[in-house]
């Protein structure tokens, strides 16, 4: 079957996931953290992508950004993904593949959206119960946009400017279960987030 096409729309916000092949660590430990950062930002500034939050989850990567052009982010994904490896393989005398295949995105339409994805990614350690509050882990862009501490690959979405020091008020509850599944769909199918819903049973009119 031929692969659905990415939706990626210039100057518009993406959520993108991408996994490490059967589950398997991606990080090890603090250096490889580092390393990914390293690589993020500096391609990143190369393809013309805005990184809002990040957070990198032991098998797992979770990013929003903001591309420049249709190719940036695919762009971005490659040679960080192709470079990273490299270097993880070489320090850890491994070798092959360590992502599964292709990673996800969804294109975040609205302020109201990235807010959202801010959160959910900020929160991902706390729905894994591998910490009890953001602030706990390392790994992720929450001290950055939330305390303001000096990140430089960092850039502030303008709904987080918006909302300024509010921002961290937004956490004192998580998301609904329902925002988070959209979330989560949307990715995993490459859709726009808050697409409506076509009601079960009914087909567009092209296939009746």
């Amino acid at each position: 079957m031929p692969r659905t096409a990415r939706v990626v729309v210039p100057d518009v916000a993406l959520h993108v996931i991408q996994r490490g092949n059967n589950r398997s660590a991606c990080f090890v430990g603090p250096s490889d953290y580092l390393t990914y950062l390293r690589y993020l930002r500096d391609y990143a500034i190369q393809f013309g992508c805005a990184i809002h939050a990040y957070c990198l989850m032991t098998n797992h990567v979770h990013l929003l950004l903001t591309p420049a052009s249709t190719r940036a982010c695919a762009q971005l994904m490659k040679h960080l993904g192709q470079c990273y490896v490299q270097t993880f393989n070489m320090a850890h005398g491994r070798s092959g593949t360590l992502w599964e295949g292709r990673f996800h995105s969804c294109v975040v339409p609205t302020e109201d959206y990235v807010l959202a994805c801010y959160r959910y990614i900020e929160l991902n350690p706390v729905r894994a119960g591998m910490v009890a509050a953001p602030e706990q882990y390392s790994w992720s862009s929450f001290a950055a946009n939330v305390r303001g501490y000096e990140d430089a690959l960092i850039t502030r979405h303008t709904a987080l400017e918006a909302v300024g020091h509010q921002y961290r008020s937004l956490f004192d509850a998580p998301p609904e279960n329902r925002l988070v599944e959209e979330i989560r769909k949307a990715t995993r199918n490459g859709q726009r987030l808050g697409m409506p819903r076509r009601p079960r049973g009914r087909r567009p009119a092209s296939q009746k």
